[in-house]
């Protein structure tokens, strides 16, 4: 071995052994950590369902040597502070549960030397049911809108309701379960998009999330010829209109550009209306497909007569 090797070696010892010096004089300071215990609810009845979410650790600020800190850290896994629901129940099916409760339970698993500075959080709250539930149907919240030439058909919920447990009194001002907040815009083809339901404290809903369907179809133009129709005439009077129909163009998607016919429309021209009307009178439609859209009617006026007919 070389010279300079056995002088590199010898100065790696030295800095070990510094190091070790350094650090057991650090680990005898003081410090401050934060640990984390699991917590629990035992003893829950079966017909008991929790409602709320309530933390299932607890965050534990301490302060003592670095060595017991160190210990912690690496060495211990804490047991979970249980808490029996009996000890606890409440006529309001509402529970809190103060940190100085407790307390006696964290410090069974620290050091004596180990000072307790905080617990957080410094409340737990159960909130539960008893058997309490109904279903609910779910509401849409947010900005939902199809590119242009297309359009959005139909909003289709997998599940369309969900169960809600929740106390009698929470439960009675619940009626529809609502999404969180979404934005989807300049959709061009079907969407399925998973949406959470939006937390309501106190409540619980099964399942809490659902499946929406936006099913998107792009538009195209169609043209029908829609026949008009005299209504409330006395019997010896007829309506006759030039043209006898009109030409109603509208806007349709693709998946139902088949099944929209002139059937489908309806222009009615009552008598009293057409006595209030000496030359010429402008149509507007009366029934109207659903699902339609930019919808133009040509020629937008029409000339008419009423015919004076023979009854016998």
């Amino acid at each position: 071995m070389s010279k300079q090797s056995r002088e590199f070696f010898v100065f790696l010892f030295f800095f070990f052994i510094a190091v070790a010096f350094w650090l057991l004089q650090t680990l005898n300071d003081d410090f401050e950590a934060e640990l984390t215990m699991p917590v629990r609810l035992k003893g829950v009845p079966n017909y008991v369902v929790m409602t709320s979410e309530p933390p299932s650790e607890l965050k534990v600020r301490v302060k003592d040597k670095g060595v017991v800190l160190l210990n912690y850290t690496i060495a211990r896994n804490f047991y979970p502070v249980n808490l029996e629901f009996s000890d606890y129940n409440s006529d309001n099916n509402h529970i809190k549960i103060y940190a100085t409760e407790f307390e006696k339970k964290i410090r069974s698993q620290l050091n004596v030397s180990t000072h307790l500075l905080s617990v957080y959080p410094d409340t737990l709250e159960y909130i539960y049911s008893t058997g309490k539930f109904k279903y609910v149907p779910i509401k849409l919240q947010g900005k939902v809108v199809s590119g242009r030439q297309y359009y959005i058909s139909d909003t289709l919920y997998n599940p369309d309701s969900v169960l809600v447990y929740a106390p009698s009194a929470l439960l009675d001002t619940i009626s529809y379960a609502y999404t969180e907040k979404l934005t989807l815009e300049h959709m061009s083809d079907t969407t399925i998009y998973k949406a959470a339901i939006r937390p309501v404290k106190g409540a619980k809903f099964v399942p809490n999330t659902v499946e929406l369907t936006f099913p998107v179809d792009i538009y195209t133009e169609k043209t029908v010829e829609v026949p008009l129709i005299g209504t409330n005439f006395p019997a010896d009077k007829i309506l006759r209109t030039f043209p006898s129909k009109v030409k109603v163009t509208f806007q349709v998607g693709v998946g139902k550009f088949k099944d929209i016919e002139a059937d489908n429309f309806a222009i009615r021209i009552s008598y009293e209306d057409l006595l209030l009307h000496s030359d010429k009178y402008k149509v507007t439609l009366k029934t109207a497909p659903a699902g339609i859209s930019n919808i133009r009617i040509s020629p937008e006026e029409i000339d008419f007569l009423i015919e004076q007919v023979n009854v016998n």
